[in-house]
């Protein structure tokens, strides 16, 4: 489960993104529109420390881009290429944004969703002591059995930044399709596939390969 806050975040995350977007390899649409988000959905840190979210978001007349990020109290030892940028949080105060692909906690959270076939974390608030349910935006589905067991990642090798981006682990190889439907990517393995109001048939989103 993912517990929210009711905050205000300066700058906003569509601001980070916008900045951040069109330097990348794999990014296709306009280099000056505002980023609008289509549907995101959030996976479960067990340690609780970081927050886990991915975005689809829109630039313009651009396709759906799948952006997955990190939440953080305090910078990622290594990090620096994959930080995105800083933000205030009313409640959280400071939090480091990265690009999800280079952190290990995001790749253990992708391999247990595939793996396991959980999906997704059900998003919550506590309001007065009473805990209020996000609706989701958009649904994931892995495909992996429950109970499977989940291999460890302790560390990314490497990351190759291309569509779709590959993330190499000590125990899994991930690949996350940063334009869902653009095309048939010829990927193998464990998949995780998501539907959302514009898009009621499934596409894959990421796969996974144990090392």
């Amino acid at each position: 489960m993912a517990l929210l806050h009711r905050a205000a975040l300066h700058p906003g995350k569509l601001e980070l993104l916008a900045d951040w977007l069109p330097g990348r390899r794999w990014y296709r649409g306009p280099a000056a529109a505002d980023v609008v988000r289509v549907a995101s959905f959030r996976f479960d840190d067990p340690d609780g420390a970081v927050g886990i979210e991915t975005m689809l978001v829109r630039s313009g007349d651009g396709p759906v881009h799948q952006v997955p990020l990190t939440y953080r109290a305090a910078p990622l030892p290594g990090g620096d290429d994959w930080l995105i940028g800083t933000t205030e949080h009313s409640v959280l105060g400071r939090r480091w944004v990265y690009d999800a692909c280079g952190d290990p906690v995001y790749a253990s959270a992708l391999a247990a969703a595939i793996v396991t076939g959980s999906g997704q974390a059900e998003e919550f608030f506590e309001v007065d002591g009473v805990r209020e349910v996000r609706p989701p935006s958009m649904t994931v589905t892995g495909d992996g059995t429950p109970g499977s067991t989940v291999p460890p990642v302790h560390v990314i090798h490497r990351v190759v930044e291309e569509e779709p981006t590959t993330i190499v682990t000590d125990s899994v190889e991930l690949a996350v399709v940063r334009r869902p439907g653009a095309k048939d990517h010829g990927l193998t393995g464990a998949v995780l596939t998501a539907t959302w109001a514009d898009q009621p048939t499934p596409l894959p989103l990421a796969y996974a390969v144990a090392r």
